[in-house]
């Protein structure tokens, strides 16, 4: 068998199973989550999993699908930032491998936590991004950053890493609104170095992440090939989310980003009470 009938048969294992109106769901979501971070810079969490939710499915399903959609969209973002030199490729690294450790342990946190209790988890940190978007609250930068050795500040990038790994990507969210006051805070990083730090990161923890998730049986099989479908559609997504970004206004895109957030606490609210009051 030559190499494209290979490719062939691989996708149609992978994909073969679904249904063609789940696959058009997926993609359907996959699009809209990465027009959403091509325009916003925010992970697809915040859409994926409450819509996941909204169509019937568990949210430690709907948390994994998202977990896979940021391998590709975080690995792709990441390639463009390091083309433009936007970040410190060894920071990135140590930063990496403490995602890659402490989200190993985000099956075990799922596989024990109620789904009330990752709901409510959930909607709590979306309403803190929430309310710091809409008051304009930045991460607190320290006034005089730290004169640190070069060991002090890499054992600082690991356990902010592995910190974030474990409840940020037990959670199917990106990292950012975790990970941005530690960095800025204790070393000093300013907004522009700690966004494309954070999206480095995610492609650690993401991966690290789908593995705990599959290895604890939290993510399914059928749960992965969602995730596989989002997360290539995703990239289509980013592109459009990139050329979109530039045509419209700061109010608009304010706005937009202001409904994206009430979309989620309100499907996130409703599946809370939905699960408390049943």
């Amino acid at each position: 068998m030559d190499i494209n009938g290979e490719m062939t048969q691989n996708l149609f294992l992978i994909f073969g199973s679904m249904s063609g109106l789940d696959f058009a769901k997926f993609v359907i979501v996959g699009l809209i989550a990465g027009i959403a971070a091509g325009s916003f810079g925010i992970g697809g969490g915040i859409i994926i999993v409450p819509t996941m939710m909204f169509l019937g499915l568990p949210i430690t399903h709907a948390i994994g699908m998202s977990i896979m959609q940021m391998i590709f969209s975080s690995i792709f973002g990441s390639y463009i930032n390091y083309k433009k030199r936007n970040f410190d490729l060894k920071d990135g690294i140590f930063i990496g491998i403490g995602g890659l450790i402490g989200a190993s342990f985000s099956g075990i946190l799922l596989s024990v936590l109620s789904d009330v209790v990752i709901n409510a988890l959930f909607l709590s940190l979306n309403l803190v991004a929430f309310y710091r978007f809409a008051f304009k609250i930045k991460p607190q930068v320290s006034a005089t950053p730290p004169n640190l050795t070069t060991l002090k500040k890499n054992v600082i990038l690991i356990c902010a890493g592995m910190v974030t790994g474990v409840f940020a990507i037990s959670l199917g969210i990106g990292g950012g609104l975790l990970i941005a006051p530690i960095l800025a805070y204790y070393l000093g990083y300013d907004s522009k170095k700690v966004v494309p730090l954070s999206l480095f990161f995610v492609i650690f923890s993401s991966v690290s992440g789908t593995a705990s998730l599959y290895r604890a049986g939290v993510l399914s099989a059928e749960a992965m090939q969602g995730g596989l479908s989002i997360g290539l559609a995703s990239l289509v997504g980013v592109a459009v989310g990139i050329y979109l970004v530039s045509k419209v206004s700061s109010a608009f895109h304010r706005n937009a980003l202001v409904g994206i957030y009430v979309y989620a606490i309100c499907l996130m609210s409703y599946k809370l009470g939905e699960k408390i009051f049943a």
